[in-house]
């Protein structure tokens, strides 16, 4: 399973959204992918996962199928998404 993070590197959001990312590698030692909502893979992947609200962290399984999604914020637990790693 793979987990992606879509937020805009200049938005309101993308402070809280650093913060967790860097806790979340300090406490489980994982790095999550960060994706740019506006860069060309970012905007096929937004199309192909329905995302419209930023920031939005998807879990995807081997086969490519999405697992869980969380929307907006506040953001979801770190134990929420460790699970999916």
């Amino acid at each position: 399973m793979s987990v992606m993070v879509f937020y805009k590197s200049a938005s309101d959001h993308a402070r809280d959204v650093r913060g967790f990312l860097r806790d979340f590698e300090q406490r489980t030692t994982k790095v999550l992918e960060e994706v740019d909502p506006d860069s060309r893979r970012g905007i096929s992947l937004c199309e192909l996962y329905d995302i419209v609200d930023y920031p939005t962290i998807v879990a995807i399984g081997a086969d490519g199928q999405l697992r869980n999604k969380w929307r907006g914020v506040p953001l979801p637990t770190i134990d929420e998404v460790s699970y999916y790693v």
